[in-house]
């Protein structure tokens, strides 16, 4: 199989299903920020961590896959002549956001309670959890604004909704575990 096909070399890519549309297209943007996602969750994983954590992060990334499917998928084409879904997949489920929810509540009992915002930082794996989470909000606005023009299944956003919380409970579980300082965010007072 070839890598480069060409056809993209005017500017525009193919959904899933054959429409064309500009690669700067907010349904594009929206999946191309889910695949970066996906690679900065990939760093994470490749740290010295608690396999635990790899374990989770493995099967986050596997659902950003199927995320990226149903955001990259025409919804004029989303259903074939047969009557079946062009996506043969599995759907993002309520036992998807209910396994970040259960892993949030894990490592929270586990660390004492915020009084502040913290800064982001601390240590490189540390950092690597921040800058996935703001991707992953970012991610996040593209698909409400893609979901405002043409609606998705509601799991898949309330899945990316979710996994920027477990990445900032990730990264403050990691500041625990590898005795990294978090500091507090403590505004100054005007005076």
């Amino acid at each position: 199989m070839k890598i480069y096909t060409k056809t993209g070399d005017k500017g525009t890519t193919a959904l899933f299903g054959g429409t064309r549309v500009p690669k700067h297209h907010i349904r594009i943007e929206s999946y191309g920020t889910i695949d970066e996602l996906n690679s900065h969750i990939g760093l994470i994983r490749d740290q010295a961590i608690d396999q635990l954590h790899k374990n989770v992060l493995m099967k986050i990334q596997d659902r950003l896959f199927t995320v990226g499917a149903i955001l990259a998928t025409d919804p004029e084409k989303a259903t074939l002549k047969n009557g079946k879904d062009r996506l043969n997949i599995p759907k993002i489920s309520e036992a998807d956001i209910k396994l970040l929810e259960d892993n949030m509540d894990s490592m929270n009992a586990a660390l004492p309670p915020m009084t502040h915002f913290v800064l982001p930082g601390g240590h490189q794996t540390v950092s690597f959890c921040h800058i996935a989470r703001t991707v992953c909000r970012r991610a996040e606005r593209l698909a409400s604004h893609l979901n405002d023009l043409v609606p998705f299944q509601p799991e898949t956003l309330m899945y990316i909704n979710r996994l920027s919380d477990y990445l900032f409970v990730l990264a403050r579980k990691l500041s625990n575990e590898l005795h990294a300082e978090e500091i507090k965010w403590i505004p100054k007072k005007e005076s």
